[in-house]
């Protein structure tokens, strides 16, 4: 008589030979999770964001961020609760969260992000130089003087870098990592500008212009100009938009009709946290770009 271990080792075997025998009925669905993990059965009263846990001015799990504040004013408008999958915002988050279906709204991404379906843009945001006001610089441009004089903080390998170097600056640059360590706090390149570790920094706005509103000492925050024009890889701004699956049409479709409904408080709660913005640009996306060049310039939430 079998033991219940050779019963179910028998019935694996058993599954794997029907699988070759019957490989070619087999159809794969990306989109459903891993093999083995069940998927979250979502409910229709339940708007369901993916978020990072840890990630101010964005989100946390105590819902702090202004992405989180917008979550809720879409999910008020369509009469919906919003409810939160957590996964730190780094390699592998769209495939843990929205691709393993365990939520199916990413609150901020690039316009035409090739990983996603995309939403009309709801604000357009750029890179800015931050500097102490007690330093007495006058930092406008790429060109400006002042950015020879002090030590000058950026995450490797952004967009900023090609403008530093091209304007041989790269002697007074002093890089960050792309993926912060999580021991760190998300201010963690204000909070060093702060100290004086660094004289100047040159961040993605948003991140910018939220901790430089906290910070204990006057910074003076100034939009960065565009560089798109001189190297295609220093491209400075960007469309920023809502994400969900690709196959998700209804979804995007009902986001955006609210995204219009809504963009004055939308415009409202990116003031309030000190979000630098600009109009959108019609047209820009990720999606214009060669196939190569599409996904290398995403802008990351983790700088």
């Amino acid at each position: 008589m079998l033991n219940n271990v050779m019963k179910i080792t028998i019935a694996a075997l058993m599954s794997v030979l029907a699988v070759n025998v019957y490989a070619e009925d087999i159809v794969f669905n990306p989109d459903v999770g891993r093999g083995g993990e069940p998927v979250i059965e979502e409910h229709p009263d339940e708007f369901r964001v993916c978020s990072d846990k840890d990630n101010l001015p964005y989100s946390n799990d105590k819902q702090e961020g202004f992405e989180n504040k917008i979550a809720e004013l879409i999910a008020k408008d369509l009469g919906k609760k919003v409810t939160y999958q957590f996964w730190y915002d780094r390699i592998g988050f769209i495939r843990n969260t929205l691709n393993a279906k365990r939520c199916d709204v990413v609150m901020g991404t690039v316009a035409g992000n090739d990983m996603m379906r995309t939403s009309k843009p709801y604000y357009r945001s750029g890179y800015v130089f931050v500097y102490r006001k007690d330093s007495g610089y006058n930092i406008k441009d790429w060109d400006s003087p002042d950015l020879h004089k002090g030590k000058i903080g950026l995450v490797g390998q952004t967009p900023p870098s090609r403008p530093i170097h091209d304007k041989g600056l790269m002697d007074n640059a002093r890089p960050y990592r792309i993926m912060r360590d999580l021991n760190l706090p998300p201010s963690f390149i204000i909070d060093d500008l702060v100290k004086g570790d660094i004289d100047i920094a040159v961040l993605w706005g948003p991140i910018a212009g939220y901790w430089a509103k906290k910070a204990s000492i006057p910074l003076v925050v100034v939009p960065a100009p565009e560089y798109e024009a001189e190297n295609v890889h220093g491209k400075e701004y960007w469309n920023i938009s809502i994400g969900v699956r690709k196959q998700d049409k209804a979804r995007i479709a009902m986001i955006n009709e609210v995204l219009d409904r809504r963009a004055k408080d939308i415009e409202k709660i990116l003031d309030d946290y000190g979000i630098p913005h600009v109009p959108v640009v019609e047209g820009d996306s990720v999606d214009k770009r060669p196939p190569t060049e599409k996904k290398g310039d995403a802008i990351p939430k983790f700088e």
